[in-house]
């Protein structure tokens, strides 16, 4: 969003397959200009611990893609505001059960 338009950015972290395209295309940018209110970015470490959290309390099995949002309320870099309902879609497709 800074840039104004599409970039490259670095791809890396456990979630890199997922959630870190090497550039956004050109449809999609002015989509998120007009639709995406922020970014919130999560750490390696917070998103694995989303999925902790998520095997250890209710026995879900999650990618770590698809433990960002939840890794975002989390570790407190998101705070829904006073009354906002928050849904957060999780997914495991790409998950490794060895490693629960």
């Amino acid at each position: 969003f800074e840039a104004g338009r599409p970039v490259d950015a670095p791809t890396e972290g456990i979630a890199a397959d997922s959630l870190a395209p090497k550039r956004v295309g050109e449809m999609m940018f002015p989509l998120a200009e007009a639709f995406v209110e922020r970014s919130i970015l999560v750490s390696d470490d917070e998103i694995i611990a989303a999925q902790t959290a998520l095997w250890d309390r209710v026995r879900i099995i999650s990618e770590p893609g698809g433990a960002a949002a939840f890794a975002a309320l989390l570790s407190g870099r998101y705070a829904p505001a006073a009354g906002e309902r928050v849904a957060v879609l999780v997914c495991g497709a790409n998950a490794n059960p060895a490693k629960f």
